[in-house]
């Protein structure tokens, strides 16, 4: 096909993921057909850097061909098989692989094909977990405002976005939620992050107590969280949380979807803050995209009533434990060892940060925060009150103007406003100086442009 073809079909037939379809009908869909390293080349033979990972995924970078010859190996081998009362080697070796990595006693690897079908298992198994333990009562769940942990009914409950809710409502009841740790608009202990980590979890603490004890089943958060504009946890907030979930026998979910695998320099970022959940949820980076996969971690003491009698967790999927991607995902895990990824990551975050950091300069940039190799920059109409935009400017400087900018301008990233304008960066692991340098220098220019758009 011609690039002309190429665009009008995608048009006709792709309905592309959260996308606004109509932008596309009288204007060119913007086409990938090349990766390398840290960047991507469209159907022209553009270049851009690829400060997303795609979409937090590409660990490792485009084009590694051992992982991509993995895969052809593999599926000359054994192409599929489900892991429903079977097994196959690469799903076996790969569950021993993540539950070592693991932390505690998370030792029961249940896998899915993504990041949403892995907070929908770990719901379902918490519901289900209760019942067995003679507790029938506990169903609810917990998580944060602003939060994103999937597009399945019942992540979608879970999720703390109001907007990407209302479509598909009524949803699976028994789904609320707390305030997150957005220190930069904390409505309390602003200039005290320990207090105000204090008071956030409290506050999981109080609706436990609201909704009544023997209701809750579990609590979700992410280590980061993403939507909103990647919020690290305060000092202690995690520790807090760990304790109110053991107080009133409450299952701690630490929803890694994004998170683990190096985006914040260790393979699971419940080990960087220094909390041992009962379940972890996990995708996106564990083959560093080269094929789909996702996976359910529990631990002993919640997958020990599953083992007994004819107890059986109902609940599975097609392609869960893929041969191809297990395949894929341990030589992916290979390679994180082989080129000590995480610990580039945790030797680089703060050069990341610093380079970013040099924005605050601009009018538009309020607040710089995250984690790892996994930022967001709050952009704001006036950085004394923290004044953020209107739905107007927002449609106009976000959507009208920003997205399309920075792409035009040689950067994938995501600008968006689930819940204030916010633009999210977090490029491949192997990203450098001269990565970050990139980064900044076109964000720079474009903000600057927005700025002067308003």
């Amino acid at each position: 096909m011609t690039q002309k073809d190429l665009s009008r079909t995608a048009y006709d037939h792709l309905w592309m993921h959260f996308t606004r379809m109509s932008s596309y009908e009288n204007s060119p869909v913007p086409t990938i057909v090349r990766g390398e390293g840290t960047h991507v080349f469209d159907d022209k033979g553009k270049r851009y850097l690829d400060g997303l990972a795609g979409l937090f995924v590409v660990q490792a970078g485009h084009g590694r061909v051992e992982l991509a010859e993995t895969a052809l190996k593999q599926a000359q081998e054994l192409a599929f098989f489900p892991v429903w009362s079977y097994a196959h080697p690469k799903a076996i070796e790969l569950a021993e692989r993540l539950a070592g990595y693991a932390p505690g006693d998370l030792n029961k690897v249940f896998f899915t094909t993504g990041g949403g079908e892995a907070v929908e298992t770990a719901w379902k198994l918490a519901k289900q977990y209760f019942k067995l333990v003679g507790k029938p009562a506990k169903h609810k769940v917990i998580s944060r405002s602003l939060a994103y942990h999937g597009t399945p009914q019942g992540a979608l409950s879970i999720t703390g976005l109001p907007a990407l809710k209302a479509p598909f409502e009524p949803l699976v009841p028994g789904a609320h939620k707390v305030a997150n740790t957005n220190i930069y608009r904390a409505p309390i202990h602003g200039e005290d992050p320990e207090a105000f980590g204090r008071w956030a979890a409290d506050q999981i603490e109080q609706q436990i107590l609201f909704e009544g004890p023997d209701t809750v089943a579990a609590v979700f958060v992410e280590p980061v969280q993403n939507a909103g504009g990647c919020f690290p946890p305060p000092p202690g907030y995690f520790q807090r949380v760990r304790e109110i979930c053991d107080q009133y026998d409450v299952l701690l979910v630490s929803d890694e979807v994004i998170c683990a695998f190096g985006r914040l320099g260790t393979m699971f970022a419940c080990d960087k803050f220094g909390y041992v959940p009962d379940i972890i949820t996990c995708a996106k980076g564990m083959t560093s995209g080269y094929s789909p996969i996702g996976a359910t971690i529990v631990s002993d003491r919640i997958a020990e009533p599953f083992y007994r009698g004819d107890n059986v967790f109902l609940h599975g999927y097609t392609f869960g434990g893929h041969p191809v991607s297990a395949a894929v995902g341990l030589a992916n895990l290979d390679l994180f060892e082989r080129e000590g990824l995480n610990q580039h990551v945790l030797d680089n975050e703060g050069a990341f940060l610093r380079t970013l950091q040099k924005l605050h300069d601009l009018p538009i940039v309020g607040d710089v925060r995250g984690n790892g190799f996994f930022y967001g920059i709050e952009l704001v109409k006036d950085k004394d009150t923290k004044e953020s935009f209107d739905a107007d400017e927002i449609e106009r400087v976000l959507y009208g103007f920003l997205s399309k900018a920075l792409f035009e301008n040689g950067l994938y990233c995501r600008a968006d406003d689930r819940g204030d304008p916010v633009i999210q960066l977090a490029p491949p692991l192997i990203a450098n100086q001269e990565t970050f340098d990139e980064i900044e220098q076109i964000l720079r220019a474009t903000l600057t442009e927005a700025w002067a758009k308003l």
